[in-house]
């Protein structure tokens, strides 16, 4: 067998590897989620705060990835992001086979922290080479392709992990999410990154950026707020996200957990699909009209989404379904335009340590806190009294979007400004 030479590998198809990879990412994440009762009833019978622990699992991911992420970030702007990217897909990987191994609460609490670990080699790497491949006027649609793994990952996290639980045991979503990888990371290490071979036929060596240009990000006004907005957003999304099919089988019980996570994903899947790309794609095409489309799109959806939640908690099954759908809907809707407007006004320089730091702060103040906080909640109130908590996230984050719209225009154009100045001639 002949592999294909770095030529063969052109944008698009660098795209759908990297498309590919992040959906096992998110599969690998929703597994767990799908079969959190499973798994409670088999390491946390009996415990009074079962609920508090079983969030854990997902706090520990979160926490390992948050804080490699900006390790990762700094040495993707020096290194080869390939290399970062297989071992990082490697390392993953073999956790999550290790997931469905684990015999005890604190194994599987360690496996998903090396889970963690390994995705944040990837995080800050693959969008920096997803914008520094194509321009600006087109990484709306470009990312919003990207990120579209968020909602169909899960989705396919969640039916994989539903399906394996009623069919097999629980053990086997993990296996299955785990073993392709092992099999893309070794595509991985085959390609080079383009920087230095742009800096070797233009003579020049690749430029390490330094203390002052990190400290250049905090002083963007429009990437600082982008941030903050989608640390709401993440703290309202993870809780949520985590909590669903728990939510809709035990506190609503409506349903088997099979038949719900089943529904979930189903519904993730068509209209976080739907809503990832529509919205990067709406952007795009308000760009002309409003410079400020990025962030416009981004708060509009948000705004949306936090009635459809509340309605979710109120209406009866199965008529509530319309308004998950909803929710969803409009909670993916920023995901493309966001993520682009952070690459377009972070210099080239330090994009990936950018995305790290953005990874950080979302997790660390986001979704590394709602799953304990609502599970908390539950143990001693009620699932939507947690629910009603962490979806007024929403508002702030719709909030936030708005006012960074005065800046966003003018935070652009000087980052493409250092970005020509740096240019080799």
């Amino acid at each position: 067998m002949t592999l294909p030479t770095q030529s063969w590998w052109t944008p698009g198809r660098i795209l759908a590897l990297l498309i590919v990879i992040n959906l096992f990412s998110y599969i690998d994440r929703y597994v767990l989620v799908a079969v959190e009762p499973e798994l409670r009833a088999t390491f946390l019978a009996g415990d009074a705060m079962a609920k508090t622990k079983s969030g854990l699992w997902q706090t520990a991911f979160m926490i390992s990835y948050m804080l490699m992420a900006p390790l990762f970030g700094w040495l993707a702007d020096r290194t080869s992001r390939w290399l970062l990217i297989g071992l990082g897909l490697l390392l993953w990987s073999a956790a999550s086979i290790g997931s469905g191994i684990a015999t005890g609460f604190t194994m599987l609490l360690l496996t998903r922290a090396m889970i963690g670990v390994g995705e944040a080699a990837y995080g800050p790497a693959a969008p920096a080479l997803i914008a520094e491949m194509y321009p600006v006027h087109r990484r709306g649609i470009v990312m919003s392709w990207f990120f579209m793994a968020i909602p169909v990952g899960s989705a396919l996290g969640y039916a994989l992990g539903g399906l394996a639980n009623s069919y097999l045991n629980w053990r086997w979503g993990f296996w299955l999410a785990g073993v392709p990888g092992i099999f893309l990371a070794m595509v991985c290490f085959f390609l080079k990154d383009t920087r230095r071979s742009q800096a070797a036929a233009t003579g020049q060596a690749h430029h390490a950026p330094g203390f002052a240009d990190y400290k250049r990000l905090l002083r963007i006004p429009s990437y600082v707020i982008n941030v903050a907005a989608q640390t709401a957003m993440t703290f309202a999304i993870g809780g949520l996200s985590f909590w669903l099919p728990a939510y809709i089988t035990e506190y609503r019980q409506y349903g088997t957990l099979g038949q719900v996570s089943t529904m979930v994903g189903a519904i993730t899947a068509v209209s976080g699909l739907g809503a990832t790309l529509f919205g990067g794609w709406l952007a795009d095409r308000l760009r002309s009209r409003f410079a400020a489309s990025y962030f416009l799109v981004s708060g509009g959806g948000m705004a949306l989404a936090f009635p459809c939640t509340l309605a979710m908690l109120f209406v009866p099954f199965p008529y509530a379904w319309v308004f998950v759908f909803g929710a969803v809907f409009f909670l993916f809707f920023n995901i493309g335009p966001a993520n682009t407007a952070l690459a377009n006004v972070a210099p080239a320089a330090v994009r990936s340590s950018a995305f790290a730091l953005n990874i950080l702060t979302i997790h660390a103040l986001g979704d590394a806190i709602s799953p304990a906080l609502i599970g908390a909640v539950a143990d001693r109130s009620n699932m939507n009294l947690g629910f009603m908590l962490v979806s007024g996230a929403m508002l702030v984050a719709a909030v936030l979007w708005f006012i960074g719209m005065r800046w966003l225009p003018q935070d652009v154009e000087r980052a493409a400004a250092q970005d020509a100045e740096k240019q080799p001639v």
